[in-house]
C-alpha cells in the first residue's frame, strides 16, 4: 500500500480490538480474535475481538438492566442524552484522522470518500441529532376526540422502545454505525451495536470513544462483534431485545425477520435495491450520463441506492452508449490512498467473485460487454474489479433483477415512457431511483409513477438528514432520517383525559 502525507507517516492503521460491554472495554471470552483483512492489499491489517455467546449474553443483560433501571435518568432527561451525544461527536472530531486511516484500511474506500459519506457525514450527523431530540415534543396535546358517545381530550406520549440491537453492514460502516445508533440513543433507548465482521474497527472505535470520552452510562451503549454469524444472531432472537435495526441484504433481512417473529420485535430495515435511472427523450445525454456512470462506480459500486439500471430511449441508445463507454473507461480507480481515485477494491474476494460471476452470466444470457468486466491487469494485488458497462440487458435477467453491489452499469433500451416505468417497477425492490429530463415537470410526472422509497427528478440524490430514507417492497421496512426516522425508535402512547368543564 502506498503511504502518503495524508497517512501522517504514522503507520498506525490498525483499529481498536476491544468490545465495549457494560461500560468496560474488553476482549472476547478466552481472548479469541479474528483477522481484519485490508482489501487493497489482501494482507492482514490487524485483529478484532471475536465475541463468544457469553459476551453477547453479557451485553444484552447489561442493556436490559441499564434501560429498566433508567441508568442516569437516561429515559427521562433529553438534555443529558443530547449532552452525551455531543461529547461523542466531539470525540469523533478529535479522532477523525485516526478514523480516516482505519476506514481506508479496513474498507478499501478511497480516501476522497472520507471527506464525504465515509467520515465527514457521520461526524455531521452526530452533531445534527441532539438539537432534533431537544426540539421533539415527547409529550404533546392532540386535541379533543369523540367516540362511543363520549368526548375526551388526548395527549400523545412518545416513549423509547427499550433495548435496540443495531446490526450494520461493511460498505459505509462508520456512517451506518452512527445512523443506526445515535437517534436510537437520543430517543432514550439502550443500544447494542453489532458491526459487520469485515469492518469491525469503525464500530469498536465508536465504543472506545463512548467509554473514554462520554458520560453515557454503562450498558446504555455497547459494541459487540463476532466472526460467527450464529453468535451474532443471538441478538435478533433474544427476548430481552425489544427492537432490531438493520441495514444489509434482503436475504439476511428475511432471516432477521424470521428470528424476531416469535417475540414480535419492532424492526427497521434498509435492505437491497435495484434502482433504475430513466433517461427521457428530452434529456441532455452529455450532461446526464457521465455523472450517472460515475455514481454507480464510486466506492466500487458498493452502495444500496445506486441507480445501476439505466434506461435509454431506443432512438438515443447509440449516442448514450458512446458517452457511457467513454465515461467508464476513464473513471479513476485503484489505490485508495490516491486522492484522485473514486473507487477502490471490492470488500473481499468473495464479493469480487460474486460480481464477476454476475457479469459472466449476463453476457451468457445475451448482454453485450462494452467496457471492463474483469480483474484489472495493472492491479495484481487487491480485490479490484474493472468499472464495467453492459448493454442490451434483459430487465428480467438475473443482473437486471438482483442487486450487483459492484461497479457495473447496465443499459436497456425502451420505446415508450409507459414501458420504461413498467421496467422500473418490475422488481421486488423499491429503494431509490432517478428520472432525467430537460423539463422538471416532465421528470416529476414520471417520478410520480415509480414505486420506490425515494426518487430524484432531475436531481441525482435526495439524501439528507431531514428527508425520510427507506424502501418499499423487499427493500425494507420503516424510514431513517427526519422526524419520520426519529419516531421509528419510539412508541406512541395515547392518553385520554376528561374534557374541562365550560367556565362559568
Amino acid at each position: 500500500m502506498t503511504s502518503i502525507a495524508t497517512d501522517g507517516g504514522t503507520g498506525v492503521l490498525a483499529g481498536e480490538q476491544r468490545m465495549l460491554i457494560d461500560g468496560e472495554l474488553t476482549g472476547a471470552c478466552g481472548g479469541v480474535t479474528f483477522d481484519v483483512i485490508n482489501p487493497a492489499t489482501e494482507e492482514v491489517a490487524g485483529v478484532a475481538a471475536d465475541g463468544r455467546p457469553a459476551d453477547f449474553d453479557r451485553a444484552v443483560a447489561a442493556a436490559r438492566r441499564a434501560f429498566d433501571a433508567n441508568a442516569g435518568n437516561w429515559r427521562d432527561v433529553v438534555e443529558f442524552r443530547a449532552h452525551c451525544v455531543t461529547q461523542l461527536r466531539d470525540g469523533l472530531v478529535r479522532t477523525q484522522e485516526r478514523l480516516r486511516r482505519i476506514l481506508v484500511t479496513e474498507i478499501g474506500t478511497p480516501i476522497a470518500m472520507t471527506y464525504g459519506i465515509q467520515l465527514a457525514f457521520p461526524i455531521e450527523e452526530a452533531g445534527f441529532w441532539p438539537d432534533q431530540a431537544r426540539s421533539f415534543a415527547f409529550l404533546r396535546d392532540a386535541g379533543i376526540h369523540s367516540g362511543l358517545g363520549r368526548s375526551f381530550r388526548q395527549k400523545l406520549q412518545y416513549i423509547p422502545v427499550g433495548v435496540v440491537a443495531a446490526i450494520t453492514p461493511w460498505n459505509a460502516p462508520l456512517y451506518l454505525n452512527v445512523t443506526e445508533s445515535v437517534p436510537a440513543l437520543l430517543a432514550g433507548n439502550a443500544v447494542i451495536l453489532k458491526p459487520a465482521q469485515l469492518t469491525p474497527w469503525a464500530g469498536l472505535e465508536l465504543g472506545r470513544i463512548v467509554a473514554e470520552e462520554t458520560d453515557i452510562p454503562p450498558g446504555i451503549f455497547q459494541v459487540v462483534v463476532s466472526n460467527d454469524n450464529d453468535v451474532a444472531a443471538m441478538l435478533t432472537a433474544d427476548p430481552r431485545v425489544d427492537m432490531v435495526t438493520f441495514t444489509g441484504s434482503t436475504a439476511v433481512g428475511r432471516k432477521i425477520l424470521a428470528a424476531t417473529a416469535p417475540t414480535v420485535k419492532k424492526t427497521i430495515m434498509e435492505l437491497g435495491g435495484k434502482s433504475t435511472h430513466i433517461v427521457l427523450d428530452d434529456a441532455d445525454l452529455a450532461a446526464v450520463l457521465p455523472s450517472a456512470a460515475g455514481g454507480v462506480c464510486t466506492m466500487s459500486g458498493q452502495g444500496c441506492t445506486n441507480a445501476t439500471r439505466i434506461l435509454l430511449p431506443r432512438a438515443m441508445l447509440a449516442e448514450g452508449l458512446a458517452i457511457l463507454k467513454a465515461s467508464i473507461e476513464r473513471f479513476p480507480y485503484g489505490d485508495p490512498w490516491d486522492m484522485g481515485n473514486y473507487s477502490g477494491p471490492a470488500i473481499s474476494d468473495v464479493q469480487r467473485a460474486k460480481v464477476l460471476g454476475m457479469i459472466e452470466d449476463a453476457v451468457a444470457a445475451g448482454a453485450t460487454l462494452l467496457a471492463g468486466g474483469g480483474k484489472p491487469a495493472h492491479l495484481p494485488a487487491g480485490y479490484y474489479i474493472e468499472p464495467t458497462l453492459l448493454s442490451d440487458v434483459d430487465p428480467r435477467s438475473v443482473i437486471g433483477q438482483e442487486e450487483t453491489f459492484g461497479p457495473v452499469v447496465t443499459v436497456t433500451p425502451y420505446d415508450t415512457e409507459d414501458e420504461a416505468v413498467a421496467i422500473a417497477n418490475d422488481t421486488v425492490y423499491g429503494l431509490a431511483g432517478q428520472v432525467s429530463s430537460g423539463d422538471d415537470d416532465h421528470a416529476l410526472a414520471v417520478a410520480l409513477r415509480i414505486r420506490t422509497g425515494t426518487v430524484g427528478a432531475n436531481v441525482a440524490s435526495t439524501f439528507s438528514m431531514t428527508s425520510p430514507l427507506g424502501g418499499v417492497g423487499q427493500s425494507g421496512l420503516g424510514r431513517r432520517y427526519g422526524e419520520h426516522g426519529f419516531e421509528e425508535y419510539l412508541e406512541v402512547k395515547a392518553i385520554g383525559l376528561p374534557v374541562p368543564s365550560p367556565s362559568a
